[in-house]
């Protein structure tokens, strides 16, 4: 029965890390990185759990002459911000997966 042992000893492992990981993933919600272009001219900040949480522009780069460049900004900033959002989100919950790539996490 010593087996038996071993694996309540996993089990208590796996439901801790589960725990952890469960923890972590809630904590991302609280986490925030911002996507700038132009030199904060336009910035977008999103959470670890990939959500725009909120848009920045400076009055100055307003155009009604030119909106496509406000709108190219944007786009960059938000980009920007979520690929961020992305790199945090697999630097916290990679200690958890080792590196495999987990649909959803």
């Amino acid at each position: 029965m010593r087996g038996m042992g071993n694996m309540q000893q996993m089990m208590k492992k796996m439901q801790k890390m589960q725990k952890d990981m469960l923890e972590a993933q809630e904590g991302l919600k609280d986490q925030t990185v911002e996507g700038t272009v132009s030199g904060g001219m336009v910035t977008a900040i999103a959470n670890g759990d990939g959500k725009i949480l909120d848009i920045k522009i400076k009055e100055e780069v307003v155009d009604p002459e030119d909106i496509e460049m406000l709108q190219d900004m944007v786009l960059t900033a938000v980009n920007d911000a979520l690929e961020k959002s992305t790199q945090l989100k697999e630097e916290t919950l990679g200690k958890f997966t080792n590196g495999l790539n987990i649909p959803g996490l």
